[in-house]
């Protein structure tokens, strides 16, 4: 059983469709004796997002202020589009200022990874690419495998995704671990809210995109030289993507092995991260040391905030 922990909701993104969903979610959290607080953030709507870009930027903003108790989590309630939005009118200063050094998480993922790679270039800090509100803990069958491995994240200071699938190049490098949805990075290229990341590990997912749409997204990272500054590039789950017939068998292996022939680093395959029921949480941020062979590979991840 998980210790009690305090979790401050946030809605960045698109607003929760489905009620029944969001009263799920906040049930399961509370039976287990978690304390919910920023509710109103699933009641939000404007248009298509959860609020206005100042309503939503300002939900951020308000962790910066010392007067209020922090949260032990800062939980996603979804993803969909609208981060980017609100990217300029975050307290970057304030936000490192309070919360550097904090055991505070911040967690999500899809388009989440415009919050994450800008609160990590502009303030230095280190959030989770982990379960959201929606998604996961409002799932009709919650995945033991992700709640346990997130709990399990967020309790100790350490910890090692190992993976039996083989790899075709042997890797053994460190550095930081970054990363996340592949779309969301590639809009952020040629801004100042891409982090500047040297001689990382850096990881991908995506959903619902034709392995030639993953391939252009990937060669924007390779062409900008993101990708040639990197130590290794890990792929995660990069599922519903409805093959065409003009692709003439031109699908996701074909597409590795193509990126594999230019990008001039180590690719690694399987990483059980994205928008799947069975996922890891990893810490974006972090230090992490990365072994491959030809019988799978090894992630050890430290070095990030976690809770006591």
């Amino acid at each position: 059983m998980t210790a009690h922990r305090t979790i401050e909701l946030i809605a960045p993104s698109g607003y929760p469709h489905d009620p029944a969903v969001v009263h799920r979610a906040l049930g399961r959290l509370r039976q287990e004796g978690h304390h919910v607080v920023g509710v109103p953030a699933t009641e939000r709507r404007f248009q298509r997002f959860a609020g206005t870009d100042g309503e939503r930027a300002a939900e951020l903003n308000r962790l910066a202020d010392a007067s209020r108790k922090l949260p032990d989590i800062v939980l996603t309630v979804r993803g969909g589009y609208g981060a980017v939005r609100i990217l300029h009118g975050l307290d970057y200063e304030g936000l490192q200022r309070r919360l550097t050094d904090q055991p505070i998480a911040f967690v999500g993922h899809s388009d989440f990874t415009a919050i994450q790679m800008a609160l990590l270039s502009r303030a230095g800090l280190t959030t989770f690419g982990g379960p959201m509100l929606m998604s996961d803990f409002g799932a009709e069958k919650v995945s033991n495998f992700t709640m346990q491995h997130f709990w399990e994240t967020l309790s100790k200071p350490s910890f090692t995704v190992t993976s039996r699938i083989p790899q075709v190049q042997p890797v053994d490098v460190s550095g930081m671990l970054w990363g996340g949805n592949l779309a969301v990075l590639a809009s952020l290229v040629g801004t100042p809210y891409m982090p500047p990341v040297e001689h990382g590990i850096l990881f991908l997912e995506d959903i619902n995109e034709q392995p030639f749409r993953i391939e252009r997204m990937i060669y924007q990272l390779h062409l900008s030289g993101i990708l040639a500054r990197q130590q290794a590039l890990v792929l995660g789950d990069f599922s519903g993507g409805r093959p065409f017939d003009y692709d003439n068998g031109y699908d996701l292996n074909a597409m590795i092995a193509q990126i594999r022939s230019v990008i001039g680093i180590p690719v690694i395959t399987g990483l059980q991260f994205g928008h799947i029921e069975d996922m890891v949480t990893l810490p974006v941020g972090a230090d992490a040391q990365l072994k491959a062979d030809g019988h799978g590979f090894t992630l050890t991840v430290s070095g990030y905030p976690y809770l006591t």
